[in-house]
């Protein structure tokens, strides 16, 4: 009697390279990958796998199949302010350009066009998951839905009036709301974003813990960015930034901490005690000069540390693959150390890390059993990668978002031949050409 074949896949691709990046280190050469109903239901070499039956197959020969990158931080819809305040320290550029276009500019028209614009643009740059922090959350929501991709809505929180919410109050109640709405969503998920700790009363902050902790929900918010705010807190409150955090029991393993280009041995011995995520936005903080986040003694210690692109205001690009390269470079150079934050962990901090520090790490962030299938797919082929010795290295130190190729988030792909399949191009950068004409004209 014939052996029984096994159930059919909905994908089966074949690349030259695959790394899962859990186990750490590994890179998979001849191998195959299947998927099945958008989970991962298979992994072995090309040989064993010649049973199966597949709706599609795809030959990615001289490609290096990862899983998804993720950007843990952003604020997608300020891509419609790339290039507008450059060359600027972080409150001149807040106080005096941004904060103003802010409340001149966003509205819900900004919100859809200009994170349309970062979803277009992360796609091809190899992100299938993106952390927001910006305003109007329900058209981000309604956007990542439509377009496919994964992500989590942070739902910003200042003390007074932000763009779609009279108050501090009136944000919280939309971020609950949101919550509910999306709690079973297989791609999205909500979480509260206090701006920073210099914009947010102690009172509001203990509201954020209290809810955050009754529905299991992760705080995403800038700590330690500079210097500066550190200094002031120590010369008003004489209490630093993330102690005061601590105090109000804000910190824990859902706790996302951006930037933290400032960390002396109290504050690392607080992200320790209490897992804390640290978010790397190397290329804002150096243009900012903001400050160095020291990411090898982070991880050294057992910090989960992921690596986010900033928004395009401050960046000025969404280019993941390129940020992680400035975040090896940038830590071998902090560290004194060569050996600091090799391309293995670059790749795995832009990842997994990611996926952990989101709380989404066993649904995403590595290529596992049973995980759903975010994954890409770099072309090496390239003159620029030659020759290849070791292809992770050559993505880290080498590659760029031009070499993503093809994309699939939960098994289904949003990118073909860097060609958007879901999402009108041209349509959405005549949209941003239209908006750039109108914030730049002037009078």
């Amino acid at each position: 009697m014939p052996p029984i074949s096994p159930e059919p896949l909905d994908l089966l691709l074949f690349p030259t390279w695959l790394v899962p990046v859990e186990p750490a280190g590994v890179v998979l050469r001849n191998h195959a990958i299947g998927v099945r109903e958008g989970r991962i239901a298979l992994i072995a070499p090309r040989e064993q796998v010649s049973g199966y039956v597949a709706s599609e197959t795809l030959d990615l020969s001289g490609m290096l199949l990862t899983p998804g990158l993720v950007n843990a931080h952003g604020h997608a819809a300020m891509t419609l302010f790339r290039g507008l305040a450059d060359d600027l320290p972080l409150m001149a550029w807040l106080r005096e350009h941004i904060w103003p276009a802010e409340k001149k500019w966003v509205d819900e028209h900004f919100v859809r066009a200009g994170t349309e614009l970062a979803i277009a643009e992360q796609l091809q740059s190899g992100i299938t998951c993106f952390s927001d922090m910006y305003f109007f959350p329900d058209i981000v929501t309604e956007l990542a839905h439509k377009h496919g991709v994964r992500a989590q809505i942070a739902v910003t929180i200042l003390d007074g009036t932000t763009p779609g919410s009279r108050d501090a109050n009136e944000a919280l109640r939309k971020a609950v709301s949101l919550f509910d709405d999306l709690k079973h969503h297989p791609r999205l998920s909500v979480a509260f974003g206090p701006h920073a700790p210099y914009t947010i009363s102690d009172a509001k902050l203990e509201s954020i813990r209290t809810l955050a902790a009754e529905m299991d929900a992760c705080i995403h918010m800038h700590v330690h960015e500079t210097a500066h705010e550190v200094q002031e807190a120590m010369r008003m409150h004489q209490e630093r930034p993330l102690a005061r955090l601590a105090r109000l029991q804000l910190l824990g393993p859902r706790f996302q901490a951006v930037h933290m280009t400032q960390v002396n041995d109290e504050d690392l011995a607080l992200l320790v005690e209490h897992n804390c995520s640290v978010i790397h936005c190397p290329e804002s903080n150096m243009k900012l000069a903001s400050g160095f986040c020291p990411v090898e003694r982070l991880w050294e210690a057992g910090v989960n540390v992921a690596v986010g692109t900033d928004g395009a205001a401050s960046n000025n690009d969404l280019d993941l693959l390129s940020e992680t390269r400035t975040a090896a470079l940038l830590a071998k150079a902090v560290a004194g150390s060569a050996t600091a934050l090799d391309a293995h962990r670059a790749l795995r901090m832009a990842t997994l890390n990611g996926a952990r520090a989101l709380g989404l790490e066993d649904h995403t962030g590595s290529l596992e059993l049973g995980k759903f299938a975010d994954m890409v797919a770099f072309d090496l082929t390239r003159l620029a990668q030659q020759p290849i010795y070791d292809p992770v290295s050559q993505l880290i130190y080498s590659g760029g978002r031009e070499c993503v190729k093809h994309l699939w988030v939960g098994g289904k792909q949003l990118l073909q031949d860097r060609q958007l399949l879901r999402m009108d191009e041209q349509r959405v950068i005549a949209t941003a050409q239209e908006w750039g004409r109108k914030i730049g004209a002037k009078g």
